[in-house]
């Protein structure tokens, strides 16, 4: 039986909750200014709405979403954007990995976890890297959302994570499911140093000996698919989506989601990819339709 996955990222939740002037006394300030100069006439709630009501129609099984969903990290906008997950599904049917403007500052994981703790663990409780069990899957979410320097935008897994993700990998390909891992920042780039994964060596190298059979990403607001190094010379696709929010009037057949038909078993998976997103009339419609993986 084939299970169907979305996928979305980037979603910038609009409009902005007007901040305190005690908000902006950090990095805020300039993620505050972009988004009043440039980044409010990209990031549309009506864009974002018309993504979802049609996603609804596909009657999905899961839907993952690979981080960014505040802006600037104000302790507002934690709670508006739990809402707004709330309208995709509950957290059952819901998984979020952090990105980097969800960690703006150092309190942001914090707000997040406190307010979207429910989509971002385990089955049994755990945090970072948690594994989520789902039909045929194993999601596998890993954080790269850390704080930064003003005018900078990088991830970094750490040390910790990267202890524990080999032995999951392996224990889950025991088990026989399809592996996803989520994670926001892309572990292949063109973004440039201020935004890159700075320990995507590390990813690579440990996907490379124990594999995986998909990884999705967001952060370059970008539709990407990479082929990285697997073990067996099996390569593992690594897919990134555009922004769900990013305008079809300033950036035309931009914003967009994914849709992953997997079905199959073992080293027999099959997995379809199926790209949706806004044109510039304000339809919502197929790009692309690839096999990323078939028997």
């Amino acid at each position: 039986m084939t299970f169907t996955l979305a996928h979305l990222s980037d979603v910038h939740l609009a409009p902005l909750p007007a901040p305190r002037k005690r908000e902006l006394l950090n990095k805020r300030i300039t993620g505050f200014l972009n988004w009043q100069r440039r980044r409010r006439f990209i990031h549309e709630r009506p864009t974002l709405g018309a993504l979802v009501a049609d996603l609804k129609q596909r009657h999905v099984d899961h839907i993952a979403v690979t981080g960014d969903l505040a802006n600037i990290a104000l302790p507002a906008e934690y709670p508006l954007c739990r809402a707004w997950l709330e309208t995709l599904g509950t957290p059952t049917d819901v998984t979020v990995v952090p990105g980097n403007h969800d960690a703006y500052v150092p309190l942001g994981l914090r707000l997040a976890q406190q307010e979207w703790g429910a989509f971002m663990r385990g089955d049994v409780g755990e945090s970072f890297p948690f594994v989520r069990r789902r039909g045929p899957l194993a999601l596998i979410g890993l954080n790269s959302g850390v704080p930064t320097a003003p005018f900078r935008a990088t991830g970094r897994i750490g040390s910790e994570q990267l202890a524990a993700f080999p032995l999951l990998l392996d224990r889950l390909k025991e088990e026989g499911l399809f592996r996803v891992v989520l994670v926001h920042h892309p572990p292949v780039s063109q973004a440039g140093r201020s935004k890159r994964l700075v320990d995507a060596a590390d990813l690579k190298d440990t996907l490379a000996q124990h594999g995986a059979e998909l990884l999705l990403h967001g952060h370059d607001h970008l539709h990407m698919i990479n082929w990285l190094a697997g073990p067996d010379g099996r390569p593992i696709p690594a897919v990134g989506v555009h922004s769900a929010s990013a305008s079809a009037i300033t950036h035309p057949d931009s914003a967009a989601y994914h849709l992953f038909e997997i079905d199959g078993s073992r080293r027999n998976w099959r997995c379809g990819l199926i790209s949706r997103g806004l044109a510039a009339d304000g339809s919502v419609q197929e790009r692309l339709r690839a096999n990323l993986m078939e028997d």
